[in-house]
């Protein structure tokens, strides 16, 4: 994403920034927390060891999000720092608590087990795929997962894709020893989230832009 829309950062886009990355880490943490309502289905493999973890040793599913967030940031701290920010930490620690808000409210669907649940799941994905856009439209930073893996890609060599191809598979097979929930559609989330995650962001991106540029009376000023 180019980052000279992001150059003169003044207050009103500090304003705009922080209202997108916010606003997206909501919906975000909206979307996982409908996907864990249906997680007979499959997770994503960073939400089959959350869940994983909260079902074999206690504590919700949000606080183990943000463990394991801490831990890949700390690992990363060490390995390489560039892509550690105040947004990483943000992403981190307020994920897992809007999470397990939404998950302790009651207001999101109990699972079925019939058709309706696909349902529920995509429309889960779909949330996840938008708030990522939203989040990452802001500028403020990466992720500690998107981070972690793009510190292994560039100490390993791995292409990005390669480096979350290896990242999630060990994931997904440590939550899977674990107990954690593994279905079909485990295997066909990045396929729905990636597209949905690229167009969003794209969408944002440029509504962001829009929405930073300066009225003709504020550019005469």
């Amino acid at each position: 994403m180019p980052t000279n829309i992001f150059k003169n950062d003044t207050p009103r886009n500090w304003i705009i920034r922080y209202a997108f990355f916010f606003l997206g880490l909501i919906c975000f943490g909206l979307g996982i927390g409908i996907s864990v309502k249906v997680k007979h289905l499959g997770l994503h493999p960073w939400d089959v060891l959350n869940v994983a973890f909260a079902q074999r040793f206690g504590l919700s599913i949000g606080t183990w999000s943000v463990i394991i967030g801490l831990v890949l940031i700390i690992i990363a701290l060490f390995i390489n720092r560039k892509y550690i920010n105040i947004g990483t930490f943000l992403n981190a620690l307020l994920i897992g608590p809007i999470l397990d808000f939404f998950l302790w409210t009651n207001v999101l669907p109990e699972p079925t087990y019939t058709w309706v649940d696909y349902v529920w799941l995509l429309i889960g994905i779909l949330i996840v795929g938008i708030g990522g856009g939203l989040y990452v439209a802001g500028g403020i930073g990466a992720g500690p997962r998107d981070g972690f893996m793009l510190t292994i890609s560039d100490r390993t060599g791995f292409s990005v894709s390669k480096a979350r191809i290896v990242v999630e598979c060990i994931v997904l097979l440590i939550g899977y020893l674990l107990g954690g929930p593994v279905g079909i559609v485990t295997f066909f989330y990045t396929f729905i989230l990636s597209p949905v995650f690229q167009v969003s962001l794209k969408l944002f991106a440029h509504l962001r832009h829009v929405l930073s540029e300066p009225n003709p009376r504020e550019a005469r000023a």
